[in-house]
């Protein structure tokens, strides 16, 4: 049971650590300044292969929930972080994202009767610090509007986290992955074309191929994972794993990009670790109430706590994908420093 969960938790691990190599695509290999119309075609056409591959639509009220749980997975959350990463230097935005983990356990206490532990406020508080080590500048520049956008995003994700483990789906994995990719992605249509514009009408081999793996990896096949991880494990449990896209993204950043590392990094690094560590670790007692449904708290085996993805690129880099929506900016458009990639 042990190497089970074991390899549960690594398989949920691989989503965020995908998300990480958001920011390294977006740079090399999609165009410039389309954060949003890199969101639209990330979540739309994976969702709609998904729902082909499955052949199964919306039953009663999951046509709604559907709609709701991929507009804060998804479409809202994109939007928020395009501003976030706009307004604010990316080690801010990562920083400021990276309180999810709390968030995610404070409403599961609330909706989902779990036990609000000081071991999960503590392995939170040292995932912010070491979030905060690893990006943040020491000449980062606040932005009320942007903070406010990027706090939005980190609330948007944790309800739709903690929704997600609430609503149990009667349908295959695969299928309610796909109705909350179509249901963001149509939610940022409109969005892109009024902020951006039309698409291109043409794009580079390099453009199709990084679309490509944002499509299949980045979306498909990251969020099937993490809806996966949320159902057999605790929301705070997984969210936590959120913390891993940051360390991802720098690492590429110092391996691709020959960006430098300092120690206060490498600090920061471990504390992350630390944090996710922490949080893996089951309770004594082995049980606890995680989920609750239409009967009620139903109790089921608790495990340790964590939060939803915080992607976060490396300091020192060019534009960014904010991340699951793609956000960069020049000077007069973009960020100094990169921002959260999902």
């Amino acid at each position: 049971m042990l190497r089970n969960r074991t390899a549960l938790v690594l398989l949920t691990a691989l989503a965020p650590a995908v998300w990480g190599s958001t920011y390294l695509v977006t740079t090399e290999l999609l165009p410039a300044d389309r954060p949003l119309l890199a969101g639209v075609l990330r979540a739309l056409p994976a969702g709609l292969l998904l729902v082909l591959l499955t052949r199964r639509l919306p039953k009663g009220s999951w046509w709604w929930k559907s709609l709701v749980l991929g507009a804060l997975n998804i479409g809202i959350f994109f939007a928020l972080l395009f501003i976030a990463a706009y307004r604010l230097p990316g080690g801010v935005a990562a920083t400021v994202g990276s309180v999810q983990p709390l968030l995610v356990a404070g409403l599961s206490a609330g909706l989902l009767g779990q036990r609000l532990s000081l071991r999960t406020v503590l392995a939170a508080v040292t995932g912010i610090t070491g979030v905060a080590l690893l990006v943040l500048r020491a000449d980062a520049r606040l932005d009320a509007l942007g903070v406010a956008a990027a706090l939005g995003g980190a609330v948007v994700m944790a309800t739709g986290v903690v929704l997600s483990k609430r609503w149990t789906s009667p349908a295959p994995l695969l299928a309610t992955t796909g109705w909350q990719l179509v249901a963001g992605g149509l939610l940022l249509v409109p969005v892109a074309l009024f902020v951006e514009g039309p698409p291109p009408t043409s794009f580079t081999g390099e453009n199709l191929l990084g679309y490509g793996y944002l499509t299949l990896i980045g979306a498909a096949l990251a969020y099937a994972l993490w809806f996966r991880g949320i159902k057999a494990l605790t929301p705070t449990e997984v969210t936590f794993l959120g913390l891993l896209s940051p360390l991802v993204a720098t690492l590429l950043g110092w391996l691709v990009l020959g960006q430098q590392l300092t120690a206060l990094q490498l600090v920061g690094a471990l504390l992350a670790l630390a944090a996710v560590a922490i949080a893996q670790l089951r309770p004594k007692g082995g049980r606890g109430v995680v989920a609750a449904g239409p009967a009620g708290a139903v109790p089921v085996e608790a495990g340790p706590a964590g939060t939803g993805p915080v992607e976060a690129v490396p300091v020192e880099a060019g534009p960014v994908e904010a991340g699951p929506v793609e956000a960069a900016r020049s000077d007069a458009a973009r960020p100094s420093a990169p921002g959260p990639a999902r």
